[in-house]
């Protein structure tokens, strides 16, 4: 990696996760390789999701740093606050201005500095994106998107070596969100058959890789990293579903880390998606996609929608997913709840769902 990074400068801002990547053998070999190139480097470690408060700090700390390059070394929410870092360091501009639905949303006019992604985990795709997700978490906080295409990665160094300083439970959350961002944007209303071909790709890889298993999530390395990656990209060409549409919310009212957001919802959005189209378009291509996906996960050879709503409620329970309740969910939150679930992720649903139906997914999970 060092190496590759020599490109882009011989000033380089890392932005790690909180703690992992640290801790592992890697980090060590890193600094050794950096100094080898002649690159400096300053770190930043980013726990948890990233706030907006948290990338204005981190400008405004570097922003006479002369960094030339920044590179997200983590997970999702390293590698989203990376990209929000490197579109602003050269501009100096809160992240506030941008975001999606909140403030002036002012056009982003860059120019971005390079970003290099370097995923550890295996579900968000975000080195495939051109968002960065930032979140203001409470009663009124929000989860949204600073997007623009200057965000995407310059390089992407996808190595499934990183994976395994991975702790289970996020291995198993972040796995989920990869199968949730491939089959919401393989059966999306933007699909095309560029996206369908790398949806059947990841899909497939999905399933020889993972382990309905909390313990063991993983069973092979490689084909999870490959159906995120895979994942990050169809998202951002087809669009998701219903199960990011409600993700969003609970994301930002409650203590509930995405990944395991969109497994605990995946089965019964399925179910409710599926019965929905049945009643008001059965003749939707994505009552034929659903079907075929069963015969990509399943080991039954069994190709019905139906068989899988089952398999995927089977991995609910296997993984013993938590439900919403015991990230502090109640009854009451529920209208609150499917009421703002109607961002651009619910925009290419395959159907458009109520507010009942909605309401319905995430009752069956409280």
């Amino acid at each position: 990696m060092p190496l590759a990074l020599a490109a882009f400068g011989r000033r380089a801002l890392l932005v790690t996760g909180g703690r992992s990547f640290l801790v592992s053998p890697h980090w060590q070999r890193l600094q050794q390789g950096l100094d080898r190139q002649g690159i400096e480097w300053e770190q930043l470690g980013i726990a948890g999701e990233p706030g907006p408060e948290q990338v204005d700090r981190a400008v405004a700390r570097f922003a006479d740093a002369s960094i030339e390059m920044v590179v997200g070394i983590g997970g999702g929410s390293a590698l989203d606050a990376a990209k929000a870092i490197a579109a602003l360091l050269p501009t100096g501009r809160s992240v506030l201005d941008h975001l999606e639905g909140v403030g002036p949303q002012l056009p982003y006019e860059g120019p971005a500095l390079p970003f290099i992604a370097v995923p550890t985990t295996a579900g968000t795709g975000s080195e495939m994106t051109r968002n960065a997700v930032l979140t203001r978490p409470g009663s009124d906080g929000f989860k949204k998107s600073f997007r623009d295409e200057r965000l995407l990665a310059r390089l992407a160094l996808v190595d499934p070596q990183l994976l395994h300083s991975c702790p289970p439970r996020v291995m198993l959350g972040n796995a989920l969100d990869a199968l949730t961002q491939l089959l919401e944007s393989y059966v999306a209303t933007r699909a095309s058959a560029f996206t369908d071909a790398l949806a059947e790709s990841g899909l497939r890889a999905f399933a020889a890789g993972f382990r309905a298993d909390p313990q063991r999530p993983v069973g092979d390395y490689s084909c999870l990293a490959y159906a995120s990656m895979l994942s990050g990209i169809c998202l951002a060409q087809a669009g998701l579903g219903s199960v990011h549409g409600m993700a969003s919310p609970l994301g930002a009212w409650f203590p509930i880390p995405h990944g395991l957001a969109c497994g605990t919802l995946l089965a019964e959005a399925t179910r409710v998606n599926v019965q929905a189209l049945r009643e008001r378009n059965p003749e939707s291509p994505a009552l034929a996609k659903y079907a075929r996906v069963a015969g990509w996960l399943g080991d039954d050879g069994c190709s019905d929608a139906d068989a899988l709503v089952t398999l995927l409620s089977e991995w609910t329970g296997r993984c013993n997913l938590p439900r919403l309740a015991s990230f502090g969910m109640v009854e009451a939150d529920i209208e609150r709840v499917a009421a703002a679930s109607g961002g651009s992720s619910m925009k290419t649903n395959p159907v458009v769902l109520t507010l009942d139906e909605i309401a319905t997914v995430l009752h069956r999970r409280l």
